[in-house]
């Protein structure tokens, strides 16, 4: 065969070849002119654009293509053409092809150059990413779930690498350590821990990844975290492990304890005091029954000793002896919540002030009562000769307490027990209350002493001087009346003892809607209010009360930390302070210090001590506005914006030189 017909043989199979090559391609094979004129379109690019190849052959190349790319298309190739730059040829990229009936899709498009006797021609392979686009797609889909579920988790969610470096650090690991994202992510996550847990850490990591003992890893345990200013407190831990190619990363949920600590402790004092209690009335009961024998024996001894005075004066002494023993037998009874009560509607102004004799009567002279009693009181239903005894017993004690004279304030209030005193005092029925406030000025209680007031016989007087039984009477009178008693007390500060009893519903003075404040109707504002408060339990509650209303909140643990604050750059409206607070500054010292850093900045005071015994301390002013705990959240609210308004009115009569003065406010009196 001569050589000229071999020659073309060879080229037509190398034809056919190449034909069924691109043909059968899964990859779309388009070829066009260096007009954009379409010449070859294999069964691939049917297949994606939806189009015939007798359909596109001879036809630009921008039917195929989005709106967008149609303008740039001629321009890109003449460009080419002239400069040799390449914006497309030679070079892949990610475009969107459209179809016959107008979608598009995303494609990777790679256009190669070829020189013909005619001139340049272009073929372009393309690769349709509809599929891994999809996938993406419900991958990124899949993460922002995810990254929305650890975002609003209640509990902390943390993720370290094998070297125990912080990885993720979600919202609420934030709040719980009081560290950003920003300051932990790469750290170690020793820096979370306690000094005792640091030098542990890295040989449990190291034990697990070597002998795979689980001392940690997939066991829930109770820890301790430590947050950035060096502060600890309870967590539950649980810890898993996750392998990513071939490493181990380490999943923490962190449960804060702190709360169901507290919880935990006040319920096991309650069933202390209730073991307590039922111990103290069984042996009250069973004494009772030896009494009467002692004293019936005693009478009848000293009526047949008549003739013998000297007999007859130690039978008296007997049954003086076992009326005392009586009284104290009624006490423990009281305690134990088992006398019998006789509850009636009480009007406690008229009570506690037809006791005023009564006092005068029993308590030395050097000791001043006032009262202060709100008209608008309510009706409880309490035992009212119990009432008075319990006052009674108060108001000696609160003598006791002063031992160089002083006041005994005895005050009234309306009260509103909520939902978070409740998560504070389990014990508590959250409703409304009749208080009844015993203050006075003596030489105060230490926490430790507060503890176990409430215990019987438990005394801080020298011997034969108390039978300890005082408080415990008062506190089982209002246990079993469904009340509630609280001590306020600072060494040095004085005592107030709150005695909450219920009230009547049918005879409140206005409808319980109207109490009622709906979150809706509340003031609210949006300024930025600066909590200071000591109590971390009280922190959290002030914060989540005062942001409810709309407003930001930046949050200090005693006046030293809001000093800080207050003089960096951080924008403060409000000033919300605790007065009695640790660190050498209380709340009325920083609110001066604060108007000097910031002059005409509106403050608000907030204590659980009663008012009387703040000024007789200097621990408050006249014109200072005052919100005695515990406090509803329509008087926060309302009282916010009372300073706001008060401090902006005499900001612009008096000028920012002059120092704003509000109006006295005793929560306890509204």
């Amino acid at each position: 065969m001569p050589s000229d017909k071999i020659e073309v043989k060879i080229q037509s199979t190398e034809a056919k070849w190449l034909s069924a090559v691109v043909e059968t391609a899964v990859d779309g094979v388009i070829l066009i002119d260096a007009r954009g004129c379409v010449l070859m379109f294999n069964s691939a690019c049917e297949k994606l654009f939806k189009y015939q190849a007798s359909e596109v052959i001879g036809h630009n190349v921008k039917m195929l293509m989005p709106g967008p790319y149609r303008e740039e298309h001629d321009s890109y190739i003449d460009n080419f053409h002239r400069t040799g730059e390449r914006k497309i040829i030679g070079i892949g990229r990610e475009v969107f092809g459209r179809r016959k009936d107008g979608t598009t899709f995303p494609m990777d498009l790679s256009v190669g150059e070829a020189k013909q006797d005619e001139g340049s021609i272009f073929v372009g392979i393309i690769h349709d990413l509809t599929e891994r686009e999809r996938t993406e797609r419900a991958l990124r889909e899949s993460n922002a779930r995810l990254k929305a579920v650890v975002d609003t988790a209640v509990d902390g969610v943390i993720l370290i690498d094998a070297r125990g470096c912080i990885l993720e650090f979600n919202p609420a690991c934030e709040n719980l350590f009081k560290y950003s994202v920003a300051e932990v992510l790469h750290q170690n996550v020793k820096m979370l821990m306690p000094s005792s847990y640091r030098v542990e850490h890295d040989g449990y990591i190291g034990n697990f990844l070597k002998t795979g003992e689980r001392k940690i890893i997939g066991i829930g345990r109770e820890v301790r975290g430590q947050r950035k200013d060096g502060s600890t407190f309870p967590m539950g831990l649980s810890v898993g492990e996750a392998r990513q190619e071939g490493e181990s990363t380490f999943v923490g949920i962190i449960h804060d304890l702190t709360e169901s600590k507290r919880t935990e402790e006040l319920l096991v004092q309650a069933q202390k005091m209730e073991m307590v209690g039922q111990l103290s009335g069984g042996i009250a009961h069973d004494f009772n029954n030896l009494l009467t024998v002692i004293v019936g024996n005693a009478e009848f001894l000293s009526e047949k000793l008549k003739a013998r005075k000297d007999l007859q004066q130690l039978a008296d002494d007997i049954g003086r002896a076992g009326d005392r023993g009586a009284e104290l037998t009624q006490r423990l009874l009281a305690f134990g919540r088992r006398q019998v009560l006789r509850p009636v509607e009480i009007a406690c102004n008229d009570l506690l002030g037809s006791m005023h004799k009564l006092l005068q009567r029993t308590l030395r002279q050097d000791i001043k009562i006032t009262t202060d009693f709100d008209p608008e009181l309510t009706l409880a239903f309490a035992d009212a000769a119990q009432l008075e005894s319990a006052v009674l017993n108060l108001a000696v004690n609160a003598q006791d307490a002063m031992l160089s004279g002083g006041h005994l304030t005895i005050s009234t209030a309306n009260a509103s027990l909520d939902d978070h005193y409740k998560s504070l005092h389990p014990e508590v029925i959250a409703g409304e209350y009749i208080l009844i406030a015993v203050t006075d000025d003596g030489e105060g209680m230490p926490k430790e002493v507060i503890e176990r007031a409430f215990e019987p016989f438990y005394t801080t007087k020298e011997v034969g001087k108390g039978s300890g039984l005082g408080l415990s009477m008062v506190y089982g009178f209002v246990k079993q009346s469904n009340g509630h008693v609280a001590i306020y007390s600072e060494p040095g500060l004085g005592t107030t003892v709150r005695i909450y009893l219920p009230q009547i519903a049918s005879k409140l003075s206005q409808p319980a809607e109207q109490i009622l404040v709906g979150t809706a109707t509340l003031p609210r504002g949006t300024e930025t209010v600066l909590v200071v408060e000591d109590d971390p339990f009280v922190r959290t509650y002030s914060i989540k009360s005062v942001e409810s209303l709309g407003y930001s909140v930046i949050s200090a643990v005693d006046g030293n930390d809001a000093l800080q604050k207050l003089r960096a750059d951080i924008p403060v409206d409000i000033l919300f302070t605790d007065i009695v607070m640790p660190g050498g500054i209380n709340g009325w010292e920083l609110a001066d210090l604060a108007r000097q850093l910031r002059p005409g900045l509106p403050v608000l005071l907030t204590s659980g001590y009663a008012l009387e015994t703040l000024v007789k301390h200097g621990r408050l002013r006249a014109g200072a506005v005052v919100l005695t705990k515990p406090y509803r959240k329509a008087d926060l609210a309302r009282r916010l914006r009372e300073v706001v308004s008060v401090s902006d009115l005499l900001t612009q009569s008096l000028g920012k030189t002059t120092n704003p003065t509000l109006t006295d406010v005793d929560n306890s009196k509204r």
